[in-house]
């Protein structure tokens, strides 16, 4: 009967996790000003890391994977762009771990940074492949996600224990 109290939780914890990606989607998509849409943070990816460092056993590859594509579609970007550049951040994040004993709230973001820095980079080469474009705006959301990050560590970290 013990595990029914464990089970409940695993729901919840999954539950919350689908939750926080619907809101961050829309966050991702919320209509700002074409000025103010140049700063607006890639909240989306930041919740991807989020569970990434915090629930690697719930949220891997397959779910950045996913969460990549749907990202493609809602920012009408060129399908698998986003896609593989979440995965890329998946598999520095996991690489990234084997260094990391313990994670406080200083080496999260750190990592975090890491996980933004390695998104946008690769997004940047793929789209110079594939579109011959550069978008240097884009490094402006890359600086905001980076400052904004403990909000999200402030937001999500109750829901990891």
């Amino acid at each position: 009967m013990t595990n029914s109290n464990s089970e409940h939780a695993t729901g919840i914890l999954l539950m919350t996790i689908a939750f926080s990606f619907v809101i961050s989607s829309s966050l991702n998509v919320y209509p700002l000003s074409p000025s103010m849409a140049t700063l607006r943070p890639m909240v989306m990816i930041m919740v991807l890391i989020f569970w990434l460092l915090f629930q690697p056993r719930y949220v891997g590859i397959i779910i950045a994977f996913v969460i990549g594509i749907i990202a493609d579609l809602l920012m009408d970007t060129r399908l698998g762009q986003q896609a593989f550049s979440a995965v890329i951040v998946a598999m520095v994040l996991k690489f990234s771990s084997i260094y990391i004993k313990q994670l406080n709230a200083a080496s999260a973001w750190l990592i975090a940074t890491i996980g933004l820095l390695a998104f946008q980079l690769t997004l940047w080469i793929l789209q110079l492949i594939t579109q011959s474009q550069f978008v240097a705006q884009s490094g402006l959301s890359l600086l905001m996600s980076m400052i904004s990050w403990p909000l999200v560590l402030l937001a999500l970290r109750k829901f990891t224990r």
